[in-house]
């Protein structure tokens, strides 16, 4: 799999009608732009997007190669509540100030 390096990727399906000819970052196989497929978008970043085989991208995305922005922000440490974090806070003792 010779997919660029990212946390997350977007991905959505292609509607290409320029007669082309793609290879598929999955597989390395040619693509024919007319048939079914996908377009991935490592970090949301749509300069550097890439062209595969749905099927490519339905196993992969399987396997845990392919993790989605959703997938990444669930992995993501989560602050904790306001509350939480207002209480602690408010129990850290205060620094004094010296005396001039």
């Amino acid at each position: 799999m010779s997919l660029p390096p990212a946390a997350w990727w977007e991905v959505r399906p292609a509607a290409n009608r320029k007669p082309a000819t793609y290879r598929c970052p999955i597989c390395e196989r040619r693509l024919p732009a007319l048939s079914e497929h996908m377009l991935l978008f490592p970090e949301g970043d749509h300069r550097r997007r890439r062209h595969a085989h749905t099927a490519c991208v339905m196993r992969a995305r399987a396997a845990g190669r392919l993790p989605l922005k959703e997938d990444w922000r669930a992995r993501q440490p989560r602050p904790g509540s306001l509350w939480s974090r207002l209480r602690a806070r408010a129990w850290r003792p205060r620094r004094r100030r010296p005396l001039p």
